[in-house]
């Protein structure tokens, strides 16, 4: 294994916080951005929106003075704002796509000059299986997590030839604060339509993420790597 330079976005909880911890483990460097909060014990934690460019500029420097030149990207940061259509806002459209999307945006074309320059990276984007399921009241969250195959497959055609891959990560129901508040009725009838039976933990992500950004998965790139259960296959 390769100890490299990591940069997470939205690692103070959540998937993100597990995707820290599993980096860390794994002996990289690591960085997690963070509009509040802090990742996990031995990651470097800096204060940045991804929809605020200025801010991010501030983070990279800040990573890169102390951990050195990024390698690996996980664009992880994003939110909801989930509603059916009707009662949707523009701006409840326009925020999700701007962070999950324009974020994952920000933050890749920062860290794709240091990689060219290095003639090495790895692009994570975490997706979602709702991105190619599709989910009632998910517009706009389907919409931003489907455009990030799309950008993906750009990236690996821009940038494949430099040693650089882009793949994406797409989750299904994980295991967390928000799937826990749901009522027990709720889960088991999400749990039905999961072939496994279950929802995820966070670290079975992690771990996913860790093997793509190491030396063993080079020649993965374009790829869309679902952690779901078998909930979103042939999708």
């Amino acid at each position: 294994m390769t100890a490299r330079t990591v940069l997470i976005t939205g690692g103070n909880r959540g998937i993100g916080f597990s995707l820290a911890e599993e980096f860390v483990a794994a002996g990289h460097r690591v960085a997690v951005t963070a509009r509040s909060g802090s990742g996990p014990d031995g990651a470097l934690t800096v204060i940045a929106d991804v929809t605020d460019g200025e801010s991010l500029d501030r983070a990279f420097a800040e990573v890169e003075s102390k951990l050195g030149t990024i390698e690996v990207v996980v664009a992880n940061a994003g939110i909801t704002r989930d509603t059916l259509i009707l009662r949707m806002s523009d701006e409840d459209f326009d925020d999700v796509v701007d962070t999950n999307l324009g974020g994952s945006f920000r933050v890749v074309k920062r860290a794709a000059k240091g990689m060219l320059k290095a003639k090495f990276g790895r692009i994570l984007l975490i997706s979602s299986v709702v991105g190619l399921y599709g989910s009632a009241g998910q517009v706009n969250y389907a919409a931003s997590k489907s455009a990030l195959v799309g950008m993906a497959r750009s990236l690996t055609r821009e940038l494949g030839s430099r040693n650089i891959t882009a793949n994406v990560v797409a989750p299904g129901f994980i295991e967390t604060d928000m799937t826990a508040a749901l009522p027990a009725e709720q889960q088991a009838e999400y749990k039905r339509n999961i072939p496994a039976g279950r929802f995820a933990s966070p670290e079975e992500v992690a771990k996913v993420c860790v093997w793509l950004a190491s030396d063993d998965a080079a020649y993965i790139s374009g790829a869309v790597i679902p952690v779901d259960g078998g909930l979103g296959m042939g999708h």
